[in-house]
């Protein structure tokens, strides 16, 4: 360490990374005075290491945070340092960084103890009344690291959130958790943060990548949708992986609910494996139900206000948005519209008819359409095996979940036959039924809340069977009673029609034939009206409209119409109508204005009547 091109004396400016094995006895260096005590004075040579200068030592008066040269008397075996003051008129600087060999956050585990370097991207940047907490991504995984100015000051303001850093500290376990104790954090150049940029992106691509499984069942048409799957499954393991937040909306139905717990289930499982905060999960993941199935302004509205907040508050990246069993249709472009504001991205996983404008918004879209299926291919199916390429190991939990979703919505497909058989052993369709209903009824009093824990009880994730069992005993109970009372109430106020093309309507004015504000709301009492008449009317078309003041909820059998067009067509046809709506081809609703529902009414029985009745 001696300068053999000048004479002048070395002054060793010693850097933040260093530590007491970079000091030598002899050496001069720069110190700044940190306190006094009646045998002399402390003073700091970086921020880890300090010594002492004897009183006797001392040459002259300083206070506290003044600049002072000291020479290393000696280094003691317990790691004190004594410190002499020098005073030197002309001497060179030399600056010196600890050589610290980049480690990657995958073996941080082995270096309890140890000064590490990591480079990576900032993924968060949270403020705490204590220190500035990093959270770092490099390709191998996610660490926070902790660094202290004083209390609730952002320390190292220069770095912000998605830049590439290397950052130098000691690895310590805090409240049973690995985090790095900073000692120096440097932005990258651009040149440099490039190459660890385009590294990370590499190993993140490759490490983002699906397994390849099988299909749980047989299925030609979910088969076809396999690389959108994969698609979407990489997508979701990225965003994990690079402490991205996800929100998931689903639809507030069995299958909507099944769906969006099988990728929950995928999605809290990775962020586990993947480091980070013990609570990573809660504010990492958001689940969250839509009332209509679509994504509404009001849906758009919340996420985008917590998002924005969160991303003040906690330094967090714009969220990863995921649609199930809705996100398909026109009714979710307004909201499209406005979240493409904020540059935030969108997945969608639906079985709803799809509209040609919507995949302009959307980094996948995984729906049945697409390949030549349609909405018998249920949300909770296409979930559940999304849920399998994110986290192949939940597969046990969420097997019987498309089962489920299958028997919830009513599905006439094939699929939904394959998916009973194969949790047969386990559980019955009238015990799939059980479920469903258990679901519906208590996500109604759950209303815009996710109750995540009571769901996993109500669906059997959380192993605890017997109460599984009591819990959907009890739900179904308080169903069935609510849905007979319901039906007494209005069953006797259905008014029957023969349409030209002979399926039998039956028409229902649920606003003032049924009760309010309660289970079973209007969409599902018109359902149940459906089932009825259906059983009462064994094989003959048959299709039910519930209606309100201003809207109006449609079930068909045996009459193939195609809802989302017949809506589009009647918004051209009735000028003042203010029509909306959409849904299946046979299950859907249509919004009106009050004003005018005799005359919308009139119009969708017209059309019905020329629907084609299947033979």
């Amino acid at each position: 360490m001696q300068n053999t091109e000048t004479n002048d004396v070395l002054v060793y400016r010693l850097g933040a990374g260093c530590d007491l094995a970079d000091i030598e006895e002899g050496n001069t260096y720069q110190g700044k005075v940190q306190g006094f005590a009646t045998f002399g004075m402390f003073v700091q040579i970086n921020d880890r290491i300090k010594g002492l200068v004897h009183k006797s030592n001392m040459k002259s008066e300083h206070k506290e945070k003044d600049a002072v040269l000291v020479r290393v008397r000696q280094v003691r075996p317990n790691g004190n340092i004594d410190l002499e003051e020098v005073q030197i008129q002309v001497y060179q600087i030399q600056s010196v960084e600890r050589k610290s060999t980049t480690v990657r956050i995958a073996d941080l585990s082995g270096k309890v103890g140890k000064t590490v370097a990591v480079e990576g991207e900032i993924a968060q940047v949270k403020q705490t009344s204590g220190p500035t907490i990093f959270t770092i991504v490099d390709e191998t995984g996610t660490q926070n690291a902790a660094a202290f100015v004083e209390a609730g000051v952002r320390a190292y303001p220069e770095a912000e959130l998605g830049n590439i850093i290397r950052i130098i500290g000691e690895v310590m376990m805090r409240n049973n958790q690995l985090q790095i104790e900073v000692d120096a954090l440097t932005v990258l150049s651009e040149e440099d943060a490039v190459a660890v940029r385009v590294r990370i992106e590499k190993a993140l691509d490759a490490r983002a990548e699906p397994e390849e499984i099988p299909l749980l069942v047989k299925s030609e048409v979910m088969e076809r949708l396999r690389p959108e799957m994969r698609k979407v499954a990489k997508l979701i393991r990225k965003a994990v992986f690079t402490s991205q937040p996800i929100i998931l909306r689903h639809h507030a139905d069995a299958d909507g609910i099944c769906s969006a717990v099988a990728i929950e289930q995928a999605v809290v499982s990775l962020i586990r494996e993947s480091g980070g905060d013990f609570d990573a999960e809660y504010f990492l993941f958001k689940r969250a139900p839509s009332k209509a199935p679509f994504y509404e302004i009001e849906d758009i509205t919340r996420d985008l206000d917590f998002s924005l907040k969160d991303h003040v508050r906690f330094g967090q990246k714009i969220p990863l948005v995921i649609l199930t069993d809705n996100g398909s249709t026109e009714e979710d472009e307004p909201s499209y519209k406005i979240a493409s504001v904020y540059e935030i991205p969108f997945i969608v996983v639906d079985h709803h008819h799809p509209d040609a404008t919507i995949d302009k918004y959307l980094l996948a879209h995984v729906n049945p359409y697409h390949v030549g299926g349609d909405f018998g291919i249920t949300a909770g199916m296409l979930g559940t095996e999304v849920a399998r390429l994110i986290n192949p190991t939940v597969e046990p939990l969420i097997r019987h979940l498309p089962a489920v979703a299958g028997v919830g919505d009513r599905s006439e497909a094939p699929e939904r036959a394959l998916f009973l058989s194969l949790v047969r052993d386990q559980y019955s369709e009238e015990a799939c039924k059980d479920i469903a209903l258990a679901l519906d009824y208590e996500q109604f009093w759950l209303r815009f809340n996710d109750g995540r824990e009571i769901v996993k009880d109500i669906l059997n994730i959380t192993g605890n069977t017997e109460r599984h069992r009591k819990l959907v005993s009890l739900l179904v109970e308080g169903a069935n009673t609510m849905i007979e009372d319901q039906m007494n109430a209005s069953m006797p106020h259905v008014v029957p029609r023969v349409l030209k093309n002979e399926a039998n309507l039956f028409l229902l004015d649920v606003e003032i034939h049924a009760h309010k504000f309660t289970f079973p709301p209007p969409g599902k009492t018109s359902g149940e009206v459906h089932d009825r008449l259906c059983r009462q009317n064994a094989g003959k078309p048959v299709v039910t409209i519930g209606f309100g003041p201003d809207f109006a909820v449609l079930r068909s059998r045996g009459v193939l119409m195609n809802i989302p067009r017949m809506v589009r067509e009647l918004r051209n046809e009735i000028p003042g109508g203010g029509i909306s709506g959409g849904g299946h081809l046979v299950v859907g609703s249509i919004k009106f204005v009050e004003g005018m529902r005799d005359v919308v009414l009139e119009a969708l029985i017209a059309k019905i009547a020329d629907a084609e009745i299947q033979r």
